[in-house]
């Protein structure tokens, strides 16, 4: 059985990984750590120590749904999540761990479209 590295758990919801095959499981927001686990398979989980994150980056939509979030670790790359409609409020229990200028919203589909096409006539110009 898997130990918890939280002594106290500030909120608990449903939530789904996106590491290798989407599993749905619990994202628990405590004191120590985010953590993951699988509903199904026991020995399937993350922890992510608050100390070990770089930053947190969200795909924000329409200006305010937030579709999923990534957490960017120092050591273990990246880990993409989602909580379904309470992105918001788990972002926000996460505020009280990660400072704010480490959360990040991540780029749109449009710009990065934009950027791609700027990039491609701007290679032209200098070849």
């Amino acid at each position: 059985m898997v130990q918890s590295m939280n002594r106290k758990v500030d909120l608990t919801v449903k939530g789904t990984s996106y590491l290798g095959l989407t599993s749905t499981g619990k994202i628990m927001i405590g004191d120590q750590a985010f953590e993951y686990y699988n509903d199904r398979r026991v020995e399937d989980f993350i922890q992510i120590p608050w100390n070990q994150i770089d930053y947190i980056a969200a795909s924000v939509y329409f200006g305010h749904f937030i579709n999923r979030f990534a957490i960017f670790t120092y050591e273990s790359g990246h880990f993409s999540f989602s909580a379904g409609k309470r992105n918001k409020e788990l972002l926000r229990a996460m505020q009280k761990y990660v400072p704010s200028e480490k959360m990040l919203r991540s780029l749109g589909l449009f710009t990065v479209l934009k950027r791609g096409i700027m990039n491609i006539f701007t290679r032209k110009k200098s070849s």
